[in-house]
């Protein structure tokens, strides 16, 4: 866990949608606010099928198609990323089972859209992002509006160093 920054892992299942998507975001939105120096952002799946990979070509398109810079090569969740990022946000309650199964420490762990302002009273299953990668470019651009207003009441919220 880096002392100086505050670390941020984003998880879903195969690292080539949401996760990256939610990297993508959360580095533009705090470029834009002068805090990007200030934290240690990743992402990685749940799974290794798409290990050393690019990103979904739909993610990137629709990451593009808003202004965001889209570098990535997938990985899969380490036991040491329980130790060495102080938060660590799922896109759903099945990538959170399986990094705690993975070792995560559970205080580490929350769904992203835990933080989405306009989900305060939410029910946990309505704190998912969708899984976009069986459906259409209308399932991306979703996916990343879920994202952004996460990303923002997460950066709201964080304790940066």
């Amino acid at each position: 866990m880096s002392t100086e920054r505050t670390s941020v892992l984003f998880v879903c299942l195969g690292n080539i949608c949401r996760s990256p998507m939610a990297r993508w975001v959360m580095i533009d939105l705090a470029r834009d606010r002068g805090v990007l120096q200030r934290l240690d952002i990743d992402s990685c799946g749940t799974g290794d099928w798409h290990s050393g990979e690019p990103a979904d070509p739909r993610s990137a398109t629709c990451a593009a198609r808003n202004g965001l810079k889209t570098d990535h090569v997938a990985r899969q969740f380490a036991r040491d990323d329980g130790e060495r990022f102080e938060y660590i946000l799922v896109m759903d309650r099945s990538n959170q089972r399986d990094v705690l199964a993975m070792g995560a420490p559970k205080h580490k762990v929350r769904l992203l859209r835990s933080f989405d302002p306009l989900l305060i009273d939410a029910h946990e299953r309505e704190l998912e992002v969708p899984d976009p990668y069986y459906g259409g470019e209308q399932g991306f651009e979703q996916m990343y509006q879920m994202i952004r207003r996460a990303c923002n009441g997460l950066l709201d919220t964080l304790p940066l160093r």
